[in-house]
């Protein structure tokens, strides 16, 4: 019989790297608390209609990537492919403007999205989102990048750039767009088919093209920076001096462009030499008309998002850091032994004190062999013998001294060794 493998693009993640996960996830915690963020946990499913409206019917996302399928009343249901779509959808539904329209909003899950699976990228893949809603001031701009740098120098990742962009807003962008359009027309038996179709729908998404000959094609491309107007232009100029002010270098990248059909005026991106092709590993921007366009209220907004997967390659090198070895590893032999264990084991536990055991019919030696193996920093032995005496051995795995402890009391004795370290 053939084992069932996983699904081609997706990932299980194993002990030994979701302590590296949990990690990266407190970093960021406590670092969006610290800035006045709550956070939200939002449903897999969604209507298509939501991402339709939101990301643009006619993008890669909604066309080619989306997991898509009608329920049993034939209402077409998707499994989300990003977060922001879903963040908006639950400020508007539960208003909760209604309670203070500036909201500060992070959340932490799997996204969905049937892409060609390569490093760094999956079919279900994590992100760590961000989103403040009610704030249309460039200051919040240049506070979130700030936020996004400091998580990743809490996280020692240092091989990073910080790309801004300005994608201007709807009033300055029609003049860009036609200068783009002139240039690809002129260049238009370079692109590829993507590029070809992108073109006439939304020709700014040719820009993010990764393929080298669509890259080649637009290394002559406009400057939306030349077409802002001249909001949009003050918007951009104070984000750049207050990232100044706030020690954050920055490149100013005339092709960074946001896939989504949402965002407006500043976009930005974390960038990395440690991922090959993939070299983004978290970006945002700005979107005020989504709220509107999807019967909310008509309020500013802005949000990031970090690709834990991508975020987690990067600091693989060091997940043994974090591996949760035992404090105690409880030896014990005999049924006696075994159940004097177990209920040791649960008060420890209870104590704080993280407490491994064995339970099944093995040898001294097999048992010492497990508690090395899980880098045990002591080990309790206990036999029929140690019961007679009412007493037990406690071993230091570093040290190989050992000495004996009495039963009575023994949990409350662990404690007060391990506080004092009396034997470490």
């Amino acid at each position: 019989m053939t084992t069932i493998q996983i699904i081609r693009g997706f990932k299980d993640i194993l002990p030994g790297e979701t302590e590296l996960w949990q990690h990266i996830e407190k970093i960021a915690r406590d670092i969006f608390e610290n800035f006045g963020f709550q956070e939200i946990r939002l449903p897999v499913l969604e209507r298509s209609e939501l991402f339709a409206r939101s990301i643009g019917a006619d993008t890669d996302i909604v066309e080619k990537e989306m997991y898509t399928f009608p329920d049993r009343k034939g209402d077409l249901l998707t499994m989300r492919p990003e977060a922001t779509a879903s963040v908006v959808r639950a400020y508007i539904q539960h208003k909760l403007y209604a309670k203070d329209p500036v909201q500060k909003i992070y959340s932490i899950g799997p996204m969905f999205r049937r892409e060609r699976p390569q490093k760094g990228r999956y079919r279900q893949f994590y992100q760590i989102n961000a989103e403040v809603f009610g704030i249309a001031s460039p200051l919040i701009d240049a506070q979130l990048i700030f936020m996004l740098t400091t998580i990743f120098s809490k996280l020692n990742v240092t091989d990073i750039a910080t790309h801004i962009n300005s994608l201007g807003c709807p009033e300055c962008r029609p003049g860009f767009k036609k200068a783009l359009s002139t240039l690809l027309s002129s260049v238009s038996d370079k692109l590829c088919s993507d590029c070809t179709r992108r073109h006439k729908r939304n020709p700014l998404r040719v820009l993010d093209c990764k393929v080298p000959s669509c890259r080649e094609a637009m290394s002559g491309a406009p400057a939306i920076l030349d077409f802002l107007c001249p909001e949009c232009k003050e918007h951009f100029n104070t984000v750049k001096k207050r990232l100044e002010t706030l020690n954050i270098p920055y490149i100013v990248d005339k092709n960074l462009v946001r896939g989504l059909d949402y965002y407006t005026r500043t976009t930005f991106e974390i960038q990395t030499g440690s991922l090959g092709a993939q070299s983004a590993v978290a970006g945002g921007g700005r979107y005020d008309g989504l709220l509107k366009a999807l019967g909310g209220p008509d309020h500013p907004a802005i949000g990031f998002a970090i690709g834990l997967d991508r975020l987690a390659e990067i600091k693989s090198a060091e997940s043994d850091n974090f591996l949760q070895n035992p404090e105690v590893f409880i030896a014990a032999l005999g049924d006696h032994g075994r159940t004097a264990a177990l209920e040791w084991a649960c008060h420890l536990g209870l104590e704080g004190i993280k407490t491994e055991l064995n339970l099944n019919d093995r040898s001294l030696k097999s048992q010492m062999k497990r508690a090395n193996r899980l880098g045990a920093a002591h080990v309790l032995i206990v036999g029929e013998d140690e019961l007679t005496k009412s007493t037990v051995i406690m071993r230091n795995m570093n040290t190989k001294n050992q000495f004996s402890i009495p039963v009575h009391g023994l949990v409350e004795n662990i404690k007060k060794i391990l506080k004092k370290g009396i034997i470490h």
